[in-house]
Formats: structure tokens, C-alpha cells, sequence
């Protein structure tokens, strides 16, 4: 029943609603709070204690609710076109990377001394490997969609600038990340915010979040394989 309601609510979000700005936020808002508020532990909750593991079944409802709400996007609120594919062309790949060298330069120094991570050595290849792909086509793919193809062009409609929607959605990105190993964690969330600066300006360049997700996957990949 908690799913079909969310089910419900997500599809049918703007037949019941008009499309407002107030009521595209509150759509974008309501799924991390989904994700965060732990919607879907009593979903998938484990049957015994000694099945802990299982719960990793959970990401069966995050990748539902990730489909569910761009199709919504697409389909019914007719969003611009984002570039939304598993894809990215040999010019993303190269502005993404570019942009990903670019964080290098100030990112990792900045997160170095905020003390927000920490270097702990090489990870076998084969896991660096499957962690990228697995970041690129489904976390980085679904969170660039969210925040650089809907939340940073509404943005920049409402403000009329490209410059304003840029900042300000690089800094909603970092605050979503105050979560990340417990609350307030504000130097992830400083971070996060450089990155999604980065990923704002590779998604601007090439008018698609495909670039974007190459920078997002490269950083990510980058940290897991040598920092923690």
C-alpha cells in the first residue's frame, strides 16, 4: 500500500496539480525527502535479524521512485529536453572529463583541508571499474537529471539568469549532502557544492546533463578508489 500511494502521488502529481513553480518544487522536494526520511525501510525490511544484507533491497525502491519521477518529468510536465541517456558522445565525454581535472585542481585540496576526507590507498581495479559504471548510469545519471536538467534551467527561467541558476543549484546540491555521514555534515556539503558548480558549468557548455554525469562519475569513482 506505501508503494502504490507513492506510485500514485508521483503520477498523478501534475493531473491533480497545475504546473506552477511552487509545485515543481515541492515534486523535486519530495523525493529525496522519500529517500532520506527512510520511506522504504518498513518496505523492505528485513524478514529475520541474521538477513541484515537484505536490505540492500531497498535500492529497488530507489531506482523505482527515480523512474517513476522522470517519466513524470518527461511525460507530463514536459520538461526541456536534458540529454537524459546512458550514453554520453565523445565531445561529453571530453568536456566532462575537462571539468573533472578542473575539480581536481580545487576540490580535492579544498575537501583536504576541511578534513572531509582522508587518503586510504588504492582499490582493486575491477572494483574502481564496476563502481564507475555503476555511478554514471544510475546515481550520477538520476542526480544530474534532478538537479541540472529540471531544478537548474527552472531556475534559470524564474531568475532570468544562467549565472544565478548556476550558484544557487550548486548550493541547493551541497545542502542536500549535509546528510552524508551524519547531521550537519557542512564540510561535505561545501564540496559537494564546488562539485555541482562544476557539473552545472559542463551541463551548460553542452546543453545536456551527459557531460555533467561524466564529471559527477569521474569525482565520485575518484574518491572511492583512494580517499575515504
Amino acid at each position: 500500500m506505501r508503494l502504490a500511494a507513492l506510485a500514485l502521488a508521483l503520477s498523478l502529481w501534475y493531473i491533480v496539480l497545475p504546473a506552477a513553480a511552487i509545485i515543481d518544487v515541492a515534486f523535486l522536494a519530495l523525493i529525496p525527502a522519500v529517500i532520506l526520511r527512510g520511506f522504504f525501510d518498513s518496505v523492505y525490511a528485513p524478514l529475520h535479524p541474521e538477513f541484515k544484507d537484505f536490505r540492500n533491497l531497498i535500492l529497488l525502491g530507489h531506482i523505482a521512485l527515480i523512474v517513476i519521477a522522470v517519466m513524470t518529468l518527461i511525460l507530463e510536465r514536459r520538461v526541456h529536453e536534458t540529454g537524459y541517456g546512458f550514453f554520453p558522445t565523445r565531445a561529453e565525454w571530453r568536456i566532462g572529463a575537462l571539468h573533472y581535472f578542473y575539480f581536481l585542481l580545487v576540490g580535492f585540496p579544498l575537501a583536504w583541508l576541511l578534513s572531509a576526507t582522508h587518503f586510504v590507498g588504492p582499490k582493486p581495479v575491477w572494483q574502481v571499474a564496476g563502481f564507475f559504471f555503476g555511478m554514471l548510469w544510475f546515481v550520477a545519471l538520476s542526480e544530474e537529471f534532478g538537479f541540472r536538467g529540471v531544478l537548474q534551467p527552472w531556475i534559470e527561467h524564474w531568475t532570468m539568469s544562467r549565472q544565478a541558476a548556476l550558484i544557487i543549484t550548486s548550493l541547493i546540491f551541497g545542502a542536500v549532502h549535509l546528510t552524508f555521514r551524519g547531521f550537519p555534515n557542512w564540510r561535505w556539503a561545501i564540496v559537494a557544492s564546488v562539485l555541482g558548480w562544476f557539473c552545472g558549468h559542463a551541463r551548460n557548455q553542452t546543453g545536456g546533463i551527459r557531460a555533467s554525469m561524466v564529471t559527477h562519475a569521474l569525482v565520485a569513482t575518484t574518491w572511492r578508489a583512494f580517499f575515504a
